[in-house]
């Protein structure tokens, strides 16, 4: 048997963590077993399904390197990957439902069901449906057909016996048939429901695993009751944990970031996204907090899938994602800082190779103390525009003080000197410079720092001075000089 898995994502709203660690368990399980990961678009909710969405999800898939073997943009032998474009797949099954009795046409209207709601809630019951069109003649049928009422399909559920889902992750679950009320399959504009559609397209598409989040679990036995009543077989069922925000309530936008899009425009890598949704809820073994996609897939089990709630952690997110900025080849992260560079203006157009190295360059050089991309780029300012702002509070500190101007000066006269520019040159002359004026050589680098990026903090002073080179250096020393004096 081949292993087939899929994720179904609804292109109502963007791509949030949730989804995402739902498909990074299916693809890495599916990559453990030699099997094959399908991509269905669940996009039945005609009035809150949009293209714009779709784009995002596919994007964001890719994006993390998520790649299906079926799908949109993928294609596969049991297409079509949209549900509105499988109408006429539910519509054969129902047909063979209603012509077996075992779904029926239902024409309450919303008046009427909450009416039988109340008298239920009245007597204490759950607010199942009545099964007042249960057994309808067919000449009532027909009758209120032409009299134009609207009407819904409902399945005809077993009312006695059990359900039983056999969870990979969390064991047997037995569902009381009769807790169940006749469930709608099928619309009143003809699109079929979630449950319905969901089931057939797992059984067609000849689905092994359905590894979703735990909010489906309620899900699960309904769609089971179907395919026993389509025939098919059931696939196995795996519910994973729910990811809960600190306070250990639904996480939501006031905790922070919550889909893909966000996390990539703050500059979130996409490994170190993986890397952290893979560690929630699921143990490789030991206390491992860094692990590639190539030991995730060797390793990856759904009997080390645990049942309890993960609990998101942004903190450990950007601590990951400033291992990953350190770690990657600088070539990489230059690539990926370009967006982030041009979103600040601080580039435009094509790069040539000479400024990609530039870039690189700098990415080195200011990547040590930061955790995100985006914070790259803030770090990074005094190196492409000389109308970086100035630490106001460490400008009246350091060039406010008697005598600034002077030190100012001198470091501009002796660099104007140093030949090559290069570090250790740049080290001497500086280091000389601190025995002829008797200061500290703090004295001398803190406001020299100051003037050459406007902060007392950051990289290697030498290293930044390489790289601005001896003309960028000696102009903003000049500027600083002219800072001192209030102008």
């Amino acid at each position: 048997m081949t292993v087939r898995v899929r994720f179904a994502p609804s292109p109502t709203g963007e791509l949030h963590i949730g989804g995402v660690r739902t498909a990074l368990f299916n693809w890495l399980f599916a990559r453990n077993q030699g099997g094959k990961m399908i991509l269905r678009i669940d996009d039945t909710d005609q009035q809150r399904s949009s293209q714009k969405f779709l784009q995002t999800i596919l994007d964001s898939m890719q994006w993390l390197g998520l790649g299906w073997d079926e799908g949109p943009r993928a294609g596969g032998d049991f297409g079509p990957y949209f549900q509105t474009q499988r109408l006429t797949i539910y519509q054969e099954e129902v047909k063979k439902l209603l012509d077996s009795g075992k779904a029926y046409l239902c024409f309450c209207s919303p008046e009427e069901l909450a009416r039988q709601k109340e008298i239920n809630a009245q007597k204490g019951l759950p607010p199942r449906y009545s099964g007042a069109c249960r057994n309808l003649s067919y000449q009532e049928i027909e009758e209120k057909k032409k009299a134009g009422q609207n009407y819904v399909i409902r399945l005809r559920v077993p009312e006695e016996g059990e359900t039983v889902v056999e969870d990979l992750i969390r064991g047997r679950v037995t569902f009381e048939n009769k807790i169940f009320d006749d469930f709608i399959i099928v619309k009143s504009d003809g699109f079929p429901t979630y449950n319905f559609a969901s089931a057939i397209d797992d059984a067609k598409m000849e689905i092994t695993h359905v590894i979703r989040a735990e909010e489906h679990l309620s899900n699960t036995p309904r769609q089971q009751i179907l395919c026993g009543q389509l025939g098919f077989s059931t696939p196995v069922y795996a519910h994973v944990p729910m990811i809960l925000a600190p306070d250990h309530s639904k996480l939501s936008k006031r905790h922070g970031a919550t889909s893909v899009q966000e996390y990539r425009e703050m500059g979130i890598l996409p490994e170190a996204l993986i890397n952290y949704l893979a560690l929630l809820g699921w143990s490789p073994g030991g206390d491992r907090e860094v692990i590639n996609i190539e030991e995730m897939i060797a390793l990856f089990s759904l009997d080390k899938v645990g049942k309890n709630a993960s609990i998101y952690d942004l903190k450990k997110l950007t601590w990951l994602n400033s291992h990953y900025l350190r770690t990657k080849e600088k070539e990489l992260i230059g690539e990926m800082m370009v967006p982030f560079l041009q979103k600040e203006k601080m580039i435009s157009g094509e790069l040539t190779e000479e400024e990609k190295t530039y870039v690189e360059q700098v990415v080195d050089l200011v990547r040590e103390k930061v955790k995100t991309l985006q914070e790259v780029a803030d770090a990074s300012i005094y190196f492409f525009s000389e109308d970086f702002p100035y630490d106001q509070a460490e400008m009246a500190k350091h060039f406010g003080r008697e005598g600034a101007e002077l030190v100012i000066k001198e470091i501009g006269n002796t660099l104007s000197d140093a030949e090559p520019f290069q570090k250790e040159t740049i080290k001497l002359k500086l280091k000389a410079l601190s025995d002829n004026l008797s200061l500290p050589l703090s004295k001398i680098n803190i406001p020299a720092r100051l003037a050459l990026t406007g902060r007392t903090m950051g990289p290697d002073l030498l290293d930044i001075m390489t790289l601005l080179g001896k003309e960028k250096v000696l102009q903003r020393l000049k500027k600083a000089e002219l800072l001192c004096q209030g102008r």
